[in-house]
């Protein structure tokens, strides 16, 4: 039985999706989503989710499968990425997983700590607090709480801090010493190949421009509209996703269209760049970096040794 999979990565907005079905076609393989927003069944558009012109080409896994409102965490995609590689090893097939969600990659290859769920009613006193302390001070209440386990964190990463605080407050158990015990395994005797692609960063921004152009033309409006329907609660990551405050930004007249699209462009190029910094930063193995886009790499006549 083939026991290979492929990891297609790099930033946002590159080309990825299409490479891979280009590379699925000629290795036997189905696609498994490796994008953190990508999940969502509501967000399709704003999420550059695959069309179903492309599923038709190639089979995809874990696009548009949960719910918006459900707490999703990189443990659980992982445990249905294994999931969908079993199967798809079971039927002869390679899996090749697509994404920029770094956590999520790593996560999968290297494990995590068991650290046990946290409840609804803690996150949101944790999200609570924050905003009665400002962020400088959230830090510095969570600094003394858990020196350790900040200290590789930025005052600005609030998540991360929110994160810090829940754990302690659920489990009495300080974060860093969660992180110390054994962590939890998803592969075992698995060949992975990871192709990061890191093309011209300026060129990437230009094409996340042209790309949320594209995105607000297609009905990206309409997809929030629907979104705010459902009444979730703002503190759910699908309300945070890229476009999402800022076109509710506009529909409450706060902001224009023209502001809407240059703020949804800086947000997204700003993710691209702490995209490559996450990856330039990165212990694992990369079998291949290529320096262009995947669009630029023609899989019929190129001669790099992975394929």
């Amino acid at each position: 039985m083939n026991k290979e999979l492929y990891f297609i990565t790099g930033p946002t907005g590159i080309g990825k999706s299409a490479f891979a079905i280009n590379l699925s076609k000629k290795i036997n393989g189905e696609i498994i989503n490796a994008d953190s927003m990508q999940i969502y069944k509501e967000l399709s558009i704003l999420s550059a989710r695959p069309t179903i012109s492309d599923s038709k080409k190639i089979k995809h896994h874990l696009y548009g499968y949960v719910f918006g409102n459900e707490r999703f965490n990189v443990e659980k995609w992982c445990s249905d990425a294994v999931s969908k590689i079993k199967l798809l090893h079971s039927k002869n097939k390679v899996p090749v997983f697509v994404g920029g969600t770094g956590l999520y990659i790593d996560t999968l290859i290297n494990g995590i700590t068991s650290i046990p769920s946290i409840p609804e009613s803690i996150k949101d006193k944790s999200n609570n607090i924050f905003n009665e302390l400002g962020g400088s001070n959230f830090y510095k209440f969570v600094n003394e709480l858990d020196h350790e386990a900040t200290k590789n964190v930025s005052i600005n990463d609030k998540q991360r801090l929110k994160r810090i605080w829940e754990v302690y407050h659920h489990t009495s158990v300080k974060f860093s010493v969660w992180k110390k015990s054994q962590n939890k395994k998803f592969l075992d005797a698995i060949n992975y190949k990871i192709i990061l692609f890191i093309p011209d960063r300026k060129i990437n921004y230009e094409r996340v421009n042209n790309r949320v152009l594209k995105m607000i033309n297609f009905g990206a409006i309409d997809e929030v509209k629907k979104l705010l329907k459902l009444n979730y609660k703002k503190n759910l990551p699908i309300m945070k996703a890229h476009g999402v405050p800022e076109i509710i930004s506009f529909l409450e007249n706060a902001i224009s269209i023209e502001e809407c699209i240059k703020k949804i462009q800086l947000v997204t190029r700003h993710y691209v760049k702490r995209q490559n910094t996450w990856w330039r930063s990165s212990k694992l193995p990369i079998l291949e970096k290529i320096n262009e886009f995947p669009d630029e790499i023609d899989l019929k006549s190129t001669n790099l040794p992975i394929f």
